[in-house]
């Protein structure tokens, strides 16, 4: 089932919007936090964006450029400025559509469903995971934080992953060896330190220090 995510500050045209994709079968969201929009989008993980351009606190543009940042799902943008700068502006900023406002639903869904045809009939789709600021992309292995992005060893990669996908738990520092085994031919406990403090430094590198704690002869922790 195809998950779409709205972005539109307008909460009654959202909610028709979504009433009415849900009417098709779909799994639809509306946005709640203008301020987090990329935390939402990465929580929800959707295969395409509505997307208002006027928008609370920073403009669609802002979180189009945003998210191809880390994901290439389409983005369709739905606005009243539908002059030829701002379609030529969304465009640039990643967009694939643009749909003027007002629009009738039925058109709007005949729309969205050649796009995700188009999408993912001959392409993947990127996996993300967030949680407490951080955003990790499991196609290229790069981490997202409030200052930055960076790229991750393999290492790196694979031990946040195991700390993000169990978050709210202590991951056994066992566990955590036996990951890197899948990637390096000897992994000992100083090998698990040197990749757990070089995370950690790229983890600060980005705005996101001590984000990753310690439980004492057990393991380490996120959230």
């Amino acid at each position: 089932m195809y998950r779409i995510f709205i972005v539109e500050d307008d909460a009654v045209i959202a909610g028709e919007i979504a009433r009415h994709i849900e009417s098709w079968g779909y799994e639809a969201r509306c946005a709640r936090d203008f301020r987090n929009v990329l935390a939402e989008f990465a929580a929800f993980d959707p295969h395409l964006v509505l997307m208002d351009i006027g928008l609370p606190f920073y403009n669609g543009y802002h979180w189009c450029r945003k998210i191809r940042e880390i994901s290439q799902v389409p983005v369709v943008f739905l606005s009243s400025a539908a002059d030829n700068m701002n379609i030529v502006l969304a465009m640039d900023m990643g967009g694939d559509d643009f749909i003027a406002k007002p629009f009738e639903l039925t058109v709007l869904m005949a729309k969205l469903q050649a796009m995700l045809r188009r999408a993912y009939d001959f392409a993947g789709h990127t996996g993300l995971i967030e949680h407490g600021g951080a955003l990790l992309n499991l196609n290229d292995s790069s981490l997202t934080g409030p200052e930055g992005r960076a790229e991750l060893t393999k290492n790196e990669f694979r031990i946040l992953q195991t700390l993000l996908e169990r978050r709210g738990q202590t991951v056994p520092r066992e566990e955590l060896m036996r990951r890197l085994w899948e990637t390096d031919s000897f992994v000992d406990e100083n090998t698990l330190n040197v990749n757990v403090t070089r995370l950690r430094k790229r983890l600060e590198s980005v705005g996101l220090k001590d984000y990753i704690s310690t439980q004492k002869g057990v393991g380490y922790r996120v959230g």
